[in-house]
């Protein structure tokens, strides 16, 4: 079984991302959800960016070095939209990570920003909609085709149809319960397959 480590999104750790993490307890896994807004969380999007970048949420980064600071180093690390700049970075910094799950979002690895190369053996799974605005017109697809090539057979690029940012958090308005459904699917697939398991 896995130990994972999901950060929520920009409206914060909603009801829908806890029940995620559930679902992947139920499995047998070991899923953490630290809570990098300090239990607010936002109706919208947008309200979520603007705490996000606002003092009073502080140093979100270190938040997140804090909530791994005590865990294991053999970890998936996983996020959901503005979580994966969390997860990713982890998962690309820290040494040990058994894989990367990311949702609504990927960061580029070869941009000059970016986090690094990407670590040799660790396997990834993105996922997100073709037509989804934040994830088709912001570069994440691109960054995602962009790392299947450069990985290879460790990595898997799953795009849904629809327009939907966030569709598999049950908790919200954005919510398509058959694409999450195939989602958590390949998420626990992905899980049951890694190397030790």
């Amino acid at each position: 079984m896995a130990d994972v480590l999901l950060f929520h999104h920009v409206q914060g750790l909603t009801p829908g991302v806890t029940a995620f993490a559930d679902e992947l307890r139920a499995a047998g896994h070991t899923v953490h959800t630290p809570d990098l807004f300090g239990g607010r969380t936002f109706g919208t999007v947008e309200e979520g960016m603007a705490f996000a970048n606002s003092d009073e949420a502080g140093d979100l980064d270190a938040l997140a070095d804090a909530a791994v600071a005590d865990l294991p180093a053999e970890l998936v690390h996983a996020g959901f939209s503005f979580g994966v700049m969390s997860a990713q970075r982890l998962a690309q910094t820290r040494p040990g990570a058994r894989g990367a799950l990311l949702y609504h979002s990927c960061v580029s690895v070869t941009a000059d920003w970016a986090f690094g190369p990407w670590p040799e053996g660790v396997p990834v799974q993105v996922h997100g909609m073709e037509g989804d605005p934040f994830f088709a017109d912001e570069g994440d697809l691109d960054a995602a085709r962009e790392l299947v090539e450069l990985v290879g057979p460790l990595a898997e690029l799953f795009v849904y149809p629809g327009e939907r940012h966030l569709f598999a958090d049950s908790s919200l308005p954005s919510y398509d319960a058959e694409a999450a459904a195939l989602l958590t699917q390949r998420t626990l697939a992905f899980l049951a397959d890694l190397p030790g398991d």
